[in-house]
């Protein structure tokens, strides 16, 4: 008799992003000429870069020929995209990262996702709420959450509460925790957490031996000079802290799926016993056990974003999305909607009208305006009230999708 992993039985529901794919094809089906606008999903609708597209024709070339031909790679990246990132995130920002604390992978998705199984099951986890769905439910797949509640909440978990009233920056846990998990520019309120508050944290997690896990993928989009790129910026960081990085959102890899870990020497985690062993060590072993590499196209096309003209033209991509996001954070304010973010990150975190919750908002926005965005409530319970809209459709669907919030009527 094969035994199920019954975690996976707490988790509660479908996947999020699934939920919502369900509910929309089942409009779909019954309203077939519904103009529907997708504004849920943080899908990229904009091409490749065309650096990137050069180079990754430049590299299948090179597979054809045998003196150029690459079968495996270095599981953790190849240096030519190591050292390009190292330079323009880290060197050139005054901030030490070596070459081999930066582990090249699929996407931070998939990292965010397995950082976890490096750590012991008896660690207490810190996780905001509302928050990014991954963090959670991979913890719970692990078995490291406990039990859920009839508030929806895990048992073993530290939900960190993020409100209107903090500018939703997540408060500090109120005992001891071992794994913290910070996302700024946030997803899905699209705020950010100021030096201050992360030296806060860093400092929280440096007294009670804790990890920061810092999910920065949307780090590019920050276009406000005093909020931190990376966590690396606050002294001591090194000591407590994993940065997650996407090339998804920067630029538009969502499809061709890159990004990168940066674990530091310094950090430590502990055994039972009490003896420290360093978390880079550890990535590496389950980094080359479990993971082949990312293609070697793919990587060159992504390290072709680090050339001058590759930083003109990802400006520049970025640059659309993030005036997508002005044109819904002011049209919303002037349908009479309250809003949040949009400024550093391409999310717009609405308040939904007269209390509404967030699924019910979710029905409405698809019945009557063809609009689809993500309910807050899956979000987290401290979501609940709220809804998501991306900034990644293309400028005449934006326009159009306010166009018809201000003919909603609320």
């Amino acid at each position: 008799m094969a035994f199920i992993n019954e975690n996976y039985l707490k988790l509660p529901g479908s996947y999020l992003f699934a939920e919502i794919a369900r509910r929309v094809n089942a409009f779909k089906e019954v309203n077939p000429s519904a103009d529907v606008i997708r504004l849920g999903i943080g899908d990229v609708t904009l091409p490749l870069p065309q650096v990137s597209i050069e180079a990754m024709h430049k590299a299948v070339d090179e597979m054809a020929v045998k003196e150029t031909f690459r079968g495996y790679g270095p599981e953790q990246g190849y240096d030519f995209l190591i050292e390009a990132i190292r330079e323009a995130n880290y060197t050139s920002r005054g901030l030490k990262v070596d070459s081999d604390e930066i582990f090249v992978s699929d996407g931070s998705k998939s990292d965010c996702a397995n950082i976890q199984e490096i750590f012991g099951l008896d660690n207490v986890v810190a996780i905001p709420d509302p928050v990014y769905p991954v963090y959670l439910d991979t913890n719970v797949m692990a078995g490291r959450t406990g039990e859920l509640g009839a508030d929806g909440h895990f048992a073993g978990v530290s939900y960190l509460p993020c409100t209107a009233e903090s500018g939703f920056a997540p408060s500090m846990p109120e005992g001891h925790v071992d794994m913290i998990y910070l996302c700024s520019p946030n997803n899905p309120t699209g705020t950010t957490l100021s030096r201050e508050q992360l030296e806060a944290w860093v400092a929280y997690a440096r007294k009670e031996k804790a990890v920061i896990l810092y999910d920065s993928a949307y780090a590019a989009y920050i276009t406000e000079d005093n909020v931190p790129r990376s966590i690396y910026e606050i002294e001591g960081a090194r000591e407590v802290a994993i940065e997650f990085r996407s090339f998804s959102k920067t630029a538009g890899f969502t499809g061709t799926r890159c990004g990168y870990t940066v674990v530091p020497k310094e950090l430590m985690a502990y055994t039972k016993n009490g003896e420290a062993r360093d978390l880079r060590s550890l990535w590496n072993r389950r980094h080359t056990t479990k993971f082949n590499g990312t293609p070697y196209i793919i990587q060159r096309g992504a390290a072709a974003i680090y050339t001058k003209e590759g930083q003109a033209q990802i400006k520049e991509l970025v640059g659309y999305y993030m005036e997508n996001a002005r044109i819904i954070r002011e049209g919303l304010t002037s349908a009479g909607l309250t809003c949040f973010g949009g400024v550093n990150a391409p999310y717009i975190w609405l308040q939904t009208p007269n209390n509404m919750p967030s699924w019910d908002f979710f029905n409405k926005l698809l019945s009557e305006a063809n609009i689809v965005g993500t309910p807050g409530a899956g979000f987290g319970s401290c979501g609940e009230g709220y809804f998501r809209l991306t900034a990644f459709g293309d400028r005449e669907n934006t326009l159009r999708a306010v166009e018809r919030f201000k003919n909603l009527k609320l």
